[in-house]
């Protein structure tokens, strides 16, 4: 068994990553659409009122209420498959609830790029309205960093740049999915990051 987590900010990659994991055929369970499902359940637009339910969910459950509404779902991928994407950590305390739950099954993988490469990623993504505004993006940021996301990106297993093209970074994450992820489980030290370009 074995649980990926990906951490890092808007436009880093982390949707790319999952992508390549889904083409794998490796289950990719996102908190983001956690928090987008109760959107929706409350009557709210998700690309309107995202940061606004993912923090109240939080002042309501507590500062962990988005890793353990993902738990069930993450414990029912791992009935049908032997590894687990979980795309989108924000916080050291979801990291905690992740190691908490699988122990030195669970890895986490920071994916980090420059602020400009992100901003023109996000640019063509447009999926929700901070992804348009530059300002809106860095209050975004802040607001996410807030939650306790650089204390995860920092405590991260494995760090992976992502500075190249769109294909050099599928390849990159193609090899750790189907080739590293094997030396990362048997290696993993949290107090040391791994580094892949």
């Amino acid at each position: 068994m074995r649980v990926i987590g990906t951490v890092g900010l808007p436009g880093s990659g982390k949707s790319e990553a999952a992508a390549v994991a889904r083409r794998l055929d490796i289950p990719v369970v996102t908190m983001g659409d956690v928090i987008r499902e109760v959107c929706r359940n409350r009557g709210h637009d998700p690309a309107e009122h995202h940061g606004t339910v993912a923090k109240s969910l939080r002042e309501e459950e507590g500062p962990a209420a988005i890793a353990e509404r993902s738990l069930p779902i993450i414990k029912t991928k791992l009935e049908l498959s032997e590894t687990v994407l979980v795309d989108g950590l924000r916080s050291d305390i979801e990291l905690d609830c992740f190691r908490d739950a699988f122990g030195d099954d669970f890895i986490l993988v920071s994916i980090e790029a420059p602020f400009k490469s992100r901003v023109k990623r996000l640019d063509k993504r447009g999926r929700d309205e901070t992804d348009l505004d530059e300002t809106a993006l860095q209050k975004r940021e802040e607001r996410e960093l807030g939650f306790g996301m650089g204390e995860a990106m920092d405590r991260a297993d494995v760090v992976i740049e992502n500075t190249e093209s769109l294909s050099k970074f599928h390849e990159t994450i193609q090899y750790f999915l189907t080739q590293r992820i094997v030396d990362t489980t048997e290696h993993a030290d949290s107090s040391q990051h791994q580094h892949t370009q």
